[in-house]
């Protein structure tokens, strides 16, 4: 039996700060890294194309709607492959992923749709200590994104951005319960497939603080959703140079759920 590929898909918007790391430690994971990047204007292109230069199975595709994320991915349905989620604040384990790896390709998930892993949604970063404090899943919502596209027929449209809503076709004998819940069986110490997620830090050179904090930024479904003064209301905020957020009680309900704890992050940002 043909062993499945793993592709990466990568969507991202201002992501200067880890976009680096992000994408090094997917790299062994995966067979290939689609990068699309919806118009960055700090120096995440550049920091991209740089790691392009060593790394061939990188593709940068500078896109100006969420939705043609989406479009990069559609054809591999029917395919042996898994399709992976990353956002520009998700940084894996890199040891983790690779045993991780080989269970995916020997067909230890095969008959599964969707896989949860581990994720420790991050509140601060002690970047000399590499040591980062936040709130674990479970009791917090996981949020990682793989997807195993041998058992669709079809995913042809979603809902603003890859990987999110839209119609999927299954094919016999599968259907969208088949939800492999990693995170509620194996603890974050002993976790193979695993993330620490950056969402509560600031993200971009450019990104700007409120009263001392960097604020939730918005989701792809906070942008698409908003209405016409929502618009105006953004591009008054953005001229006047104040922050733009997203749904920040949705984000805290989900994500600081349970007691803050502290973890050695020298897996995920290198030991030296």
């Amino acid at each position: 039996m043909t062993a499945p590929k793993i592709i990466g898909i990568v969507l991202v918007k201002n992501e200067d700060l880890f976009i680096e790391q992000v994408l090094t430690n997917i790299l062994d994971f995966c067979d290939t890294v689609i990068v699309a990047d919806n118009l960055s204007t700090d120096s995440t292109p550049e920091k991209i194309k740089e790691l392009q230069k060593h790394h061939s199975k990188i593709e940068y595709h500078r896109i100006n709607r969420l939705s043609a994320s989406h479009d990069l991915v559609k054809h591999y349905a029917g395919e042996n492959a898994w399709i992976f989620g990353i956002d520009g604040d998700e940084i894996y384990d890199p040891d983790g992923l690779q045993s991780f790896r080989n269970d995916l390709v020997s067909g230890r998930y095969a008959d599964w749709w969707m896989i949860f892993g581990n994720v420790l949604h991050c509140t601060g970063y002690n970047k000399e200590k590499k040591k980062v404090t936040g709130h674990l899943s479970p009791p917090c919502r996981s949020m990682t994104k793989l997807y195993n596209f041998a058992v669709i027929e079809s995913w042809q449209s979603s809902s603003g951005e890859r990987l999110h809503g839209g119609d999927i076709v299954f094919k016999p004998g599968f259907d969208a319960g088949l939800r492999c819940e990693l995170y509620k069986e194996v603890d974050w110490q002993e976790a193979q497939f695993r993330c620490l997620h950056m969402c509560f830090l600031q993200r971009s050179s450019e990104q700007k603080s409120w009263k001392g904090q960097y604020l939730p930024r918005p989701n792809p479904a906070d942008i698409l959703s908003r209405t016409r003064l929502q618009w105006l209301w953004t591009m008054i905020r953005s001229a006047l140079g104040l922050p733009i957020q997203g749904k920040q009680e949705w984000k805290v309900d989900k994500f600081t759920r349970g007691p803050a704890v502290s973890v050695d992050a020298a897996q995920f940002f290198g030991k030296d």
